[in-house]
């Protein structure tokens, strides 16, 4: 076991994500010469006399009248003084739900703000004008997380070249100062997503239980208040996590658990919410192996603790006022003689024997040793709520697809608050039911329960079996997909998509 107080030094990190946003002036009048220039205009609301006056300020005389009538949220044209866009977003009707699926101001934002960074490369653009007319503060809020996650892009980050062709920017508002600490906000939002995203896209022969542990204490550069504790197996092995480790006895690097311990410097109030990620460096299958197709993206199996990382890293940089925990459940699923198998009976840490049914049902393993730890915290510590984050059934894409997480809970008022915050951030979720009866699908005549079911509720049956390790602590369960099939919106380039992280933290910020 190793603990150490995490550093706020970035100068010894090897990972560090740069934010454009953070280099825009702010509120100053752009000065470029013989440079192409472009100019972004965001109203707030539907304002024809504005929107006249800047078609008058920048069209040709040709282009006006088309113009002036485009009744569209989006409107491009090249003008007098180069290319121009104006975004006006518009109401819309809500899809029903009692709106919890309906696209918020910032969601639209972020979206729009974040499609037009690729059009800025394909037209290489030197400068930009970005001025918010009548916008709100989510709106603004969006606009620039959208701006600061779209530049990322895996082979350009690992290169050092992130930000290399991005033009320079000047920002300004018509009506006010521009609150400089919105900027800080963004910009730590957005890197928290890609942060997330940057773990997932990290190839597995670089990214394994040992070498994302040696990550999270050493090469991730932390804010003020957090530690970092590491339990390797000779640990896991003395506090009895015996699913954990089974699940990684067949790889080269075993299994690990890490503890990021965030406390704030003033007291508090809030009790502490943890929250456990489910770290499956790449999975196989095990012995019941995955077909080649199935296991193709298997690398991303550890989306949902790095959307724990990034969280963390929000929580750290943004100096959250509660007590926050954050566990990686950390192992790698691989085929060897030594991998556990289909018949085996483990012990669990919280004393369940549990009869593995498939193999390929092992991130609710390591999850739920690694739950049991969160949920028997002592004293202060004791968690008001427990989170976890998995990449876990498939099943759950099949009803819900890529982009709405499934969410299982045992408290309604906890349940309600993560939709409600999933459809603020636009990282939606919708509840499923923790039906109980569907429990006897993991009957076992040789142990507690079995690991999985039958064919049909596969994702419910998964939740009811991590609801056995929470104790009775109030509990919910994201079950994502972590992974975006192609570019789209502040998505700059396909590949880990950070699901969850800007649904938590919204989560987090309502409880201050």
């Amino acid at each position: 076991m190793a603990k150490k107080k995490a550093t706020a030094s970035k100068a010894s990190t090897k990972l560090q994500i740069r934010s454009w946003i953070e280099t825009f002036d702010i509120g100053k009048e752009l000065k470029s010469k013989n440079e192409l220039t472009g100019f972004v205009y965001f109203l707030g609301s539907d304002d024809s006399n504005t929107l006249n006056n800047l078609v008058e300020e920048h069209a040709l005389a040709w282009q006006m009248d088309s113009i002036k009538k485009n009744e569209k949220e989006f409107t491009h044209f090249v003008g007098l003084q180069g290319p121009v866009w104006i975004l006006r977003p518009k109401g819309k009707n809500s899809v029903g739900h009692d709106g919890l699926l309906d696209e918020a101001g910032y969601t639209w934002a972020r979206d729009q703000f974040g499609a037009l960074v690729a059009q800025f490369k394909s037209q290489q653009i030197k400068a930009l004008r970005i001025e918010f007319v009548g916008t709100e503060k989510a709106q603004e809020l969006g606009a620039l997380v959208g701006l600061d996650m779209a530049p990322y892009n895996y082979r350009q980050f690992v290169d050092g070249k992130h930000l290399a062709d991005m033009p320079k920017v000047a920002l300004v508002k018509n009506s006010d100062s521009f609150d400089k600490d919105l900027i800080r906000e963004a910009s730590i939002r957005a890197r928290a997503v890609t942060l997330a995203r940057h773990l997932v896209n990290m190839p597995p022969n670089d990214l394994n239980p040992r070498s994302y542990s040696e990550m999270a204490s050493k090469k991730i550069a932390w804010g003020k208040n957090l530690t970092v504790t590491i339990w390797d197996e000779k640990k896991l092995a003395s506090e009895k996590m015996g699913l954990h480790l089974s699940v990684g006895q067949g790889a080269m690097n075993g299994s690990r658990m890490v503890h990021l311990k965030y406390r704030p410097t003033k007291k508090s109030g809030l009790k502490p919410v943890a929250f456990v990620g489910k770290g499956i460096t790449f999975d196989t299958g095990g012995l019941d192996i995955k077909p080649s197709s199935a296991m193709r993206l298997m690398k991303k199996d550890m989306g949902g603790s790095a959307a724990v990382v990034g969280l963390a890293l929000w929580a750290s940089e943004s100096q959250y006022p509660g007590p926050l925990d954050f566990y990686l459940a950390l192992a790698e699923n691989s085929v060897d003689a030594n991998s556990f198998r289909p018949g085996d009976i483990i012990t669990a840490r919280n004393g369940m024997k549990v009869e593995i049914d498939n193999t390929d049902a092992e991130g609710r393993l390591v999850l739920a040793d690694v739950l049991d730890v969160a949920c028997t915290q002592k004293g202060n510590d004791v968690p008001e709520f427990v989170i976890d984050v998995a990449t876990l059934t498939g099943a759950i894409k099949v009803g819900l697809g890529a982009e709405i997480a499934g969410l299982f809970s045992n408290d309604d008022d906890l349940a309600n608050e993560l939709t409600k915050a999933g459809q603020r951030a636009g990282d939606l979720n919708w509840r499923m039911p923790l039906f109980e009866r569907y429990w006897s699908d993991m009957s076992s005549p040789f142990a507690d329960c079995k690991n999985s079911g039958g064919g049909f509720g596969g994702a419910i049956t998964a939740a009811l079996f991590l609801q056995k390790f929470v104790g009775g602590k109030k509990w919910a369960h994201l079950d994502i997909y972590a992974w975006a099939d192609r570019a789209s919106g502040a998505i700059g380039s396909s590949g880990g998509s950070g699901q969850a992280v800007q649904c938590l933290i919204e989560f987090l910020e309502s409880r201050v």
